[in-house]
């Protein structure tokens, strides 16, 4: 694990110690042979520096540190947004199902990111299945206000890995084929009252653009700047505020 005093830290306001954002990251057990699919994909360089910005560039005070839940902790209902990365071969268990079907339910919002190409969304369509049964994602068009509450994006990002990036590509093609539309999606589930609970960012790796801001000049003014943190700050800011 990288050295924290290498990322900025802060100090939550005394007294708002346990009323604060903490981003809490899902952690679960499938695995995969293909690079890039597994819970701590980006983990905890891009936690950590969404975190500092997250606190930086909106009224949200933010714990510096983060946590990793399992779905099946009775913590988790004590946070508001979780996060999973790297989902491409994730096969929930009947419990882990059954547990997120309930947090969404009673409040909670997920944002799933870094799976690309067909097989991946199928497999991941399949997995909300077991959570929201015979209900079928809405793919979010560009008007939609989570594109547009703190930040105003012209066009869907579409963020790929800094390796990616710099083979001259901007689609991971190292999550296996076939690759069929190559364009971001952002798929949303909701709950039975109409309130999205679920974000699936789809043909995407936002978190990329948040682990790699200090190492790449380019690739950070090229994706986390305009991409990355925005989407990010909105997607968290309309779950806050929904």
């Amino acid at each position: 694990m990288p050295d924290r005093s290498e990322f900025p830290m802060w100090e939550v306001p005394r007294g708002f110690e346990s009323d604060v954002f903490t981003f809490a990251r899902i952690r679960y057990s499938s695995r995969s042979m293909g690079r890039g699919n597994r819970w701590s994909n980006d983990f905890p360089d891009s936690d950590w520096n969404f975190s500092y910005r997250l606190n930086e560039l909106t009224t949200l005070r933010v714990d510096p540190n983060g946590r990793v839940l399992e779905l099946t902790d009775p913590d988790l209902f004590d946070y508001p947004f979780i996060f999973m990365n790297g989902v491409g071969t994730l096969e929930f268990s009947a419990d882990e199902a059954d547990c997120l079907r309930r947090y969404l339910l009673r409040g909670g919002f997920l944002m799933v990111d870094d799976f690309w190409g067909e097989p991946e969304w199928q497999n991941m369509a399949a997995q909300m299945e077991k959570v929201f049964p015979n209900q079928r994602p809405e793919d979010l068009p560009l008007s939609h206000e989570i594109f547009h509450l703190v930040y105003d994006l012209t066009e869907k990002p579409q963020v790929p890995d800094i390796r990616t990036w710099r083979s001259g590509s901007r689609f991971e093609t190292n999550h296996g084929g076939p690759f069929g539309d190559q364009l971001p999606h952002f798929q949303a589930y909701y709950d039975p009252d109409g309130r999205m609970v679920a974000l699936l960012c789809h043909n995407n790796d936002l978190g990329d653009g948040w682990e790699r801001e200090g190492e790449n000049h380019e690739y950070f003014e090229t994706f986390s700047v305009p991409w990355s943190y925005p989407m990010g700050i909105n997607i968290i800011t309309y779950a806050m505020t929904h």
